[in-house]
């Protein structure tokens, strides 16, 4: 196992005091479960559903010991570019708790967040542990971060700026939803 620990000058600490009522949410895409859920992933997997490492699923296209030992991929290269453009308004790493619980750390005061599901393709992964365990739509998304690693909260004036930059460096994101008026919760639609 490894980590990451960076530091940052404290007036360039990006603290979400700059997030606004129609800020857009830009999801970039996971490729696993990186870090998350893997109490939950080990038992639906290896004891209710019987898998070995070695077992292949049809459902993810590979062996379920592959799936598990994906590595988790770093957001820096991107975020560092965008950083940079001064284009963020605020940023959530979907770690444990997902979105529900990650986002509103970096909501301020009088604002919430409405995620429209549907808006990101989730990894065959998440699909296949809901379907094991029979799992509620709603602790999928405090579990896993089904299919987003990154949150980016952007301003509507900044977007293209930002679209351009991920254009550039060949990276794909998803509009999943916005910054509404709210008491730092998430909403799904």
């Amino acid at each position: 196992a490894g980590f990451i620990v960076g530091v940052v000058e404290r007036d360039r600490i990006i603290t979400g005091k700059a997030v606004e009522v129609g800020d857009i949410l830009l999801g970039l895409p996971s490729n696993g479960l990186h870090t998350n859920g893997y109490s939950l992933a080990r038992k639906l997997l290896f004891s209710l559903a019987g898998y070995s490492p070695e077992s292949y699923v049809n459902e993810i296209k590979g062996k379920i010991g592959n799936e598990l030992m994906k590595q988790h991929r770093s957001y820096w290269p991107i975020l560092r570019r965008l950083i940079e453009a001064d284009t963020i308004s605020a940023m959530a790493h979907i770690t444990g708790g997902g979105m529900t619980d990650n986002l509103p750390r970096v909501l301020p005061k009088g604002t919430g967040a409405l995620i429209e599901m549907g808006t990101w393709p989730v990894l065959p992964i998440f699909e296949h542990l809901q379907k094991l365990g029979n799992i509620e739509p709603a602790e999928m998304m405090r579990t896993f971060n089904m299919g987003i690693g990154m949150l980016l909260v952007v301003s509507p004036k900044k977007f293209k700026k930002v679209q351009s930059i991920l254009e550039r460096i060949g990276e794909k994101a998803h509009v999943v939803g916005r910054i509404v008026k709210g008491d730092r919760k998430v909403q799904y639609s």
